[in-house]
């Protein structure tokens, strides 16, 4: 369904006709389109490009352009426009883009058919979630694309629907492998889909020499006042640059009469428009507010609306055609030049024509069409009982099948018609939440402070502690109300016929779950676990996989996939947050859980799943995906999601760390820890003190990275308040044995192994496997090196299976094995895939160089073992460094770094520091090393 808007000539300066127009000062974008529709051409791969700027910047002549030098390409063209009056319609622009490709529909596999059919409205019933919709249309665009690569432009991508947004942003994330070029065009201020455009290409204004181009292109023949005037007042905006011209007269033109005070620019320009609908007779200025309010999808009743207002149909037309601002099709749509006229239309008509207008267009539609009801609710003046009850259900409806985001519009609009303050009250509170889980938070917040000032309702106090949770814990990172409200919340549901809102017991427990995890505050535990034998089998299971995973967690994978098994498709979001974030617990986000919730696309339940995908990511050792979460981050900012996005930008510490990036680690810390540290988030806290630990590791303090892990949890020890233990639990035994503490890595490898760890998950058998093999003797490391590497799935925990071969490696290169090389080539192949430079220099350097940074190794034949701090003082000292120095380059302190020489000597056997080097080189431990700076 190809949009007549925007069509004839362009703002840009672009003729109309085949082929790609000439395009004025957009050199740089114009390549950047190139380079995207060559690459899926010649088998380079799909692209996403979203076009941003200013309304009437150029933007539509842009997607015009790249329409006809993708048609010369032999590109199949599919388009959608976006409208303000279908934003409330789920998957309408969507159903623009694919309806040309309906017949191909029927190609594809049976579900996701029948995904396809239910979204577009080929087949009754309610669609799916939006990331469902999303692989079933990147299965048809791939398809479509076996025969020729496909061209997909969504203008005004800023009024598209949140359901069709979801569906294009998975595309964006998907394309990569196929003939697909995705360009669309939207507002600079839409933080929508900021959040899923990693690089807009900006349009911007054009240069004093490009903009005199364009004019003179345009309107040749301006008088030089004339044009210095006009070129002044459209500050390069190339739709005044060809419509102010067009409001002066001739003898402005040649610069004979005086040009107006004023030219209209930017808001001016709408006004620009507004006078062209002056001039418009009664009749057509209806019919484009009947267009405008309707939106582009429903302009085939452009006729009907002729006829509605009682006017000659030819006169009208003529009118539209005459005035420039819209014409109606062979196909009998209603089409405008630019989006500033439909919000012209509608910013020129007063409350009362516009009134009339939805009324006209709600007796236009059945009683069932959807948009009837949004028509008749935007009629409506005074208080309709009956309509806000019919659009509260209406609301609730798309609750029901993850339409958040457009049930609470519905639901803000019931709660407006509702006279009676008790019930516009509760559907308030409806509303707040379903925005909240929509994606407007922001939103969710000015309704509860609204709710607030005034009596709550008690039967619906519950649900409004829930909201007032949601936006404390989402919105401010505050975990206090958490404690204070959800104990009784979760009271009042359990008791006998009380209201259940729709499984809000579960959600409630949840996040009161949530407050407990990130600050482990023992009144919120004590309360879940005394309400645990009142909730879900799944709740019950999310309690136990995190509340003393030691103890607690065994199995819980396996529970997770029977329960998975046992639920249908119409999980309320808290089901799927619930399922979520047990897996979370014990690293096991994958495979049937990741396919099944893939599917919501409502923001609350998308960000979990991003939040487990980029976690995921690490783990898997999928490094080069470490930006997403800082793009997430700010996605979740503009939508006022602060928590998420604290929470993916600690997950992106996790890369820093792993990386040993010590200096983008501290600056990671400087703007987390201060957010966290005032919620109370030890969850954060103290996984960061965890990470700086790791980075320790990876530059050889191993004496620091004992001591920052041995805080955490003690040897021997797993505590129940680092749910997490499993993370640290081979950093302590490492740092352990590369600190000499073999029996400290001994007894820490016992105690999990007394807690049956490799019985709670894959990730958990394989850190406890690798331990062992780490802390063993040399009779039975290597036996015990083959076990870890034998663990199900051992390989795909990328990095600590690397660091396993580097361990391993280290010790058969000390003892001269033939084999160590091999070994640790593949390590420092992977680190070096991983970017992770600290960890592949350890693997390079002579026999003995590489291990001499792990400590543990001998000076010499018949000496005592050097640690590894005392390796590096004796490097330093080496270099002709004193102990003040050495102190303040290892952050030690002089005695420390005094007490640390006197003992290497002694193992070297050696009087003084002149004769350090030739000892350390016959031992082989004068090697490079990572030294880090003073602090």
């Amino acid at each position: 369904m190809e949009s007549t808007h925007g069509q004839g000539q362009d703002s840009q300066g672009q003729d109309p006709g085949p082929g790609p127009a000439r395009l004025v000062g957009r050199s740089g974008q114009t390549a950047r389109l190139s380079e995207a529709l060559e690459g899926a051409r010649t088998g380079g791969g799909g692209a996403a490009v979203l076009l941003r700027g200013e309304a009437g910047i150029g933007k539509t002549a842009l997607l015009e352009w790249t329409a006809g030098r993708a048609a010369e390409a032999g590109f199949t063209v599919l388009r959608a426009v976006g409208s303000e009056a279908e934003r409330e319609y789920a998957f309408s622009g969507l159903h623009q883009v694919l309806w040309p490709l309906l017949e191909q529909v029927r190609d594809l596999p049976p579900h996701q058919r029948d995904v396809l059919e239910h979204a577009l409205g080929v087949r009754p019933g309610l669609p799916p979630g939006g990331f469902t919709v999303g692989a079933s249309a990147l299965a048809l665009l791939a398809a479509a694309a076996r025969s020729r690569p496909l061209l997909l432009l969504v203008d005004d991508l800023h009024w598209v629907d949140s359901s069709s947004i979801a569906v294009f942003a998975f595309l964006h994330r998907r394309i990569a492998a196929l003939p697909v070029v995705i360009v669309s065009a939207s507002r600079p201020e839409d933080s929508t889909v900021e959040a899923w455009s990693m690089h807009p290409v900006e349009v911007g204004a054009l240069s004093s020499a490009e903009a005199g181009e364009l004019l003179d292109l345009r309107h040749p023949g301006l008088a030089g006042t004339t044009a210095a005037r006009l070129l002044d007042e459209a500050g390069g905006n190339p739709l005044a640059l060809v419509e102010l011209p067009r409001q002066l007269r001739r003898g402005q033109l040649r610069g004979i009469v005086p040009l107006p005070e004023q030219l209209p620019l930017g808001r001016r320009l709408e006004r620009l428009f507004a006078d062209r609908l002056a001039g418009l007779t009664r009749a057509a200025e209806r019919v484009l507010l009947l267009a405008a309010l309707a939106g582009p999808g429903a302009a085939e009743g452009s006729a009907a609306w002729l006829r509605a207002v009682g006017e000659d149909v030819e006169s009208v037309l003529e009118s539209l055609e005459a005035s420039g601002l819209a014409r109606l099709d062979s196909a009998g749509r209603l089409g405008f030049r630019h989006p500033l006229v439909r919000r012209a239309v509608i910013s020129r008509a007063s409350g009362a024509r516009q009134r009339e207008a939805h009324r006209l267009l709600a007796e236009g539609l059945t009683a069932d069409d959807p948009r009837r009801l949004v028509h008749e609710s935007s009629a409506a003046l005074l208080p309709d009982d009956d309509l806000a009850a019919r659009l509260q259900e209406a609301g609730h409806r798309l609750v029901r099948r993850g339409g958040d985001a457009e049930a609470a519009l519905l639901l803000d609009r019931s709660a407006a018609l509702t006279a009676d303050p008790a019930d516009r009250a509760r559907r308030l509170t409806w509303a707040a939440v379903a925005a909240a889980r929509g994606g407007q938070l922001r939103h969710t917040a000015r309704l509860v402070e609204e709710i607030g000032r005034g009596p709550v309702p008690a039967d619906i106090a519950p649900l409004f502690s829930y909201a007032v949770v949601y936006v404390d814990q989402s919105h401010r990172v505050e975990f206090e109300s958490s404690v204070e409200l959800l104990p009784g919340t979760i009271e009042a549901l359990s008791r006998p016929g009380a209201e259940g809102f729709g499984g809000l017991a579960e959600q409630a427990y949840f996040k009161l779950l949530l407050a407990a995890v990130y600050t482990g505050d023992a009144r919120a535990w004590q309360v879940l676990a005394e309400y645990r034998g009142q909730v879900s089998p799944l709740a019950r299971l999310c309690h136990r996989a995190w509340s003393d995973p030691a103890r607690t967690a065994h199995g819980v994978p396996g529970l997770l996939t029977a329960l998975l098994d046992g639920l249908d498709r119409g999980q309320e979001a808290g089901a799927a947050w619930l399922l979520l974030w047990t897996a979370a617990a014990v690293d096991a986000a994958d495979g049937p859980l990741r396919r099944r919730f893939a599917g919501q696309h409502g923001y609350a339940t998308r960000g979990s799943v991003a939040k487990a995908e980029v976690y995921r990511a690490y783990l898997r050792g999928r490094w080069n995906e470490d930006a997403t979460c800082l793009h997430e981050a700010e996605a979740a900012e503009e939508l006022g999601y602060h928590c998420n996005a604290l929470l993916f930008r600690h997950y992106h510490a996790h890369f820093l760390a792993g990386r040993g990036d010590e200096e983008g680690l501290r600056e990671a810390d400087r703007r987390i820890r201060p957010v966290a540290e005032r919620a109370g988030m030890r969850f954060v806290t103290d996984q960061l003190d965890h990470l700086h630990a790791l980075a320790s590791l990876a530059h050889g303090r191993d004496e620091d990275a004992y001591g920052q892990l041995s805080a955490l949890m003690r040897p021997g020890e797993l505590p129940a308040a680092l749910p997490w233990f499993h993370l640290p639990f081979l950093d302590l035994v490492e740092a352990a044995v590369r600190t000499g503490r073999r029996a400290k890595a001994a007894a820490h490898v016992a105690a999990g192994r007394a807690a049956r760890m490799d019985e709670i998950s894959g990730h958990h058998a394989f850190l406890l496997a690798a331990a062992e093999a780490i802390a063993a003797d040399d009779r039975h490391a290597a036996a015990l090196f083959e076990a870890a590497c034998a663990v199900p799935g051992a390989r795909r925990w990328v990095f600590t299976f690397a660091r396993l071969q580097l361990a391993h490696g280290l010790r058969l290169r000390a003892r001269g094995c033939r084999d160590a090389d091999a070994l640790l080539g593949e390590a420092r192949r992977t680190f070096e895939e991983l970017g992770a430079a600290p960890w592949a220099d350890r693997c390079a350097g002579p026999p003995g160089a590489a291990e001499a940074r792990s400590g543990g190794l001998r000076g010499g034949p018949g000496s005592r073992p050097l640690t590894g701090q005392e390796v590096r003082i004796a490097r330093l000292a080496a270099t002709g460094l004193g102990p003040a120095e050495i102190g303040e380059r290892l952050g030690t302190g002089p005695q420390a770094a005094e007490a640390g020489l006197a003992k290497a000597l002694a193992k070297l056997g050696v009087a003084g520091p002149p004769a350090l080097a030739p000892a350390l080189t016959a031992a082989g431990l004068l090697g490079p090393v990572a030294v880090p700076q003073a602090r």
